[in-house]
């Protein structure tokens, strides 16, 4: 494999699974039967991922026998030698403090609730992706240097840059109080200078997706129907406030949960 954006594309998408990434690591003990992978992940949708895995060059399959290829073998040392080399010693990080609490606006999805713009000084950056264990429903974005981190109804997003946003706040006072809470999370750890284990990612998936859509087919998006909307939305190519019916009285849970699962698309 050459290792051009296309082919990079379809290597992410084909480890992108769970079940893929089952299966990779299940051959890089040595090669094994269809049968045995079927016993291992189940028989459902076998062929359609070995064929994944096959495409992307992951993979070598012969009539019911399938092993890991030299590129397979190459990209499984390559991904735990990055994820080493991105692990930063704590030590070097300093305490923060929220240095300014900038706007306190509307939420989008309720307009009882507010969200609050805040400035974390000074800026975490590579730290910040290190953190992401110490937050039971936290999740780190590669794409957008971003830390998400869920609470109840709440959801925070802290950025490599120092910006913080919180949503679904009900008033100044708990967004206060909730901001108060992270800074001490976080200082404790970084006092503490103690790595958390890393989690496995959670990956999003289509149907993730779909079923929190209004699955109206109103079509006022321009797509054929919710799915098709889906299938852009996990490409890149719409955005959620294209959904206008997401807008609407009823479906703010929906649409602050397709928030917090596009930062991971």
């Amino acid at each position: 494999m050459s290792g051009g954006s296309s082919e990079t594309k379809l290597v992410n998408f084909a480890m992108g699974n769970k079940t893929r990434r089952k299966i990779i690591n299940f051959l890089a003990n040595g090669h094994r039967n269809v049968e045995e992978i079927e016993a291992l992940v189940g028989n459902k949708t076998i062929d359609f991922h070995l064929k994944i895995l096959q495409d992307a060059d992951l993979i070598e399959l012969t009539e019911r026998t399938a092993k890991i290829s030299e590129y397979g073998k190459n990209f499984l040392k390559s991904d735990k030698k990055s994820n080493t080399e991105e692990i930063k010693d704590l030590s070097q990080a300093k305490p923060v403090e929220i240095a300014e609490v900038r706007q306190l606006l509307p939420c989008i999805a309720d307009s009882t609730k507010f969200r609050v713009i805040a400035n974390m000084a000074p800026p975490l950056g590579g730290v910040l992706k290190i953190l992401e264990p110490i937050f039971p429903r936290g999740n780190y974005s590669d794409k957008k240097d971003s830390l998400i981190i869920q609470k109840g109804e709440i959801i925070t997003t802290i950025y490599g840059s120092g910006k913080v946003v919180m949503r679904m706040v009900k008033n100044e006072s708990e967004a206060k109080e909730e901001l108060e809470n992270l800074k001490n999370t976080i200082n404790e750890t970084i006092k503490k200078g103690i790595v958390p284990p890393l989690r496995e990612k959670v990956r999003v998936e289509l149907m993730d997706i779909y079923k929190h859509l209004p699955q109206t087919n109103c079509r006022d998006c321009g797509e054929q129907g919710c799915y098709s909307f889906a299938i852009r939305l996990m490409a890149g190519q719409v955005s959620l406030d294209q959904c206008t019916q997401l807008k609407e009285p009823g479906y703010e849970p929906n649409l602050e949960r397709l928030q917090f699962l596009a930062a991971y698309i």
